[in-house]
């Protein structure tokens, strides 16, 4: 590593746009040499998400159309905070109800996610559900979903092949394999 990264300084800053999940800004920053340059962030109140895994090893994933990709995806249960401060487990648990009907009595810490660091704030808290029970769905007004389910193993090669194109799925199905493998998350009960 090359040294010490120095912060950039925010001097200045306006709000460009202020909406129902994102605000734009844009700030003038002091660089570590005293230049000054532009920077374009996104403001996100943050978001959580879970990867359920039965019993019997198989995760639960969702397919859900993604209107700024324009496509189909396949992707593990997912949403914003409600608020800044809410809970995230709390979130995660309300998602994961929500989006595939199932609740969990053991949800683990797989940590945190920022999809685009160069322009976006968004956190994302990453859990794992275990011990789950199945209920019904009842997703938001204007989500349509449809749940899938597959063994671990298959959603990694799904990752490893390129067929899973969101970052934050495959970097939690990747995690939760390998803290599977080396006996830091036992499987449910």
């Amino acid at each position: 590593m090359a040294g010490k990264i120095l912060p950039e300084i925010k001097v200045s800053g306006e709000e460009i746009f202020d909406g129902k999940v994102l605000r734009l800004e844009k700030d003038v920053v002091r660089l570590p040499e005293g230049q000054t340059a532009f920077r374009e962030v996104i403001r996100h109140k943050g978001a959580v998400c879970v990867i359920p895994i039965d019993a019997e090893g198989n995760v639960i994933f969702v397919s859900q159309y993604r209107y700024a990709i324009q496509m189909e995806t396949l992707e593990i249960p997912a949403g914003k905070l409600d608020y800044v401060g809410e809970e995230p487990a709390s979130a995660a648990l309300r998602e994961l109800s929500e989006e595939t009907g199932y609740t969990s009595s053991r949800l683990v810490d797989l940590g945190v996610y920022y999809g685009s660091p160069a322009i976006l704030d968004e956190k994302i808290y990453m859990f794992a559900a275990l011990d789950l029970r199945k209920g019904e769905a009842h997703p938001d007004a204007d989500e349509y979903l449809s749940a899938k389910k597959m063994p671990i193993d298959e959603a990694v090669q799904l990752v490893l092949d390129g067929k899973v194109p969101d970052g934050k799925t495959q970097c939690a199905v990747l995690r939760l394999k390998m803290m599977l493998e080396n006996g830091t998350l036992a499987p449910s009960t």
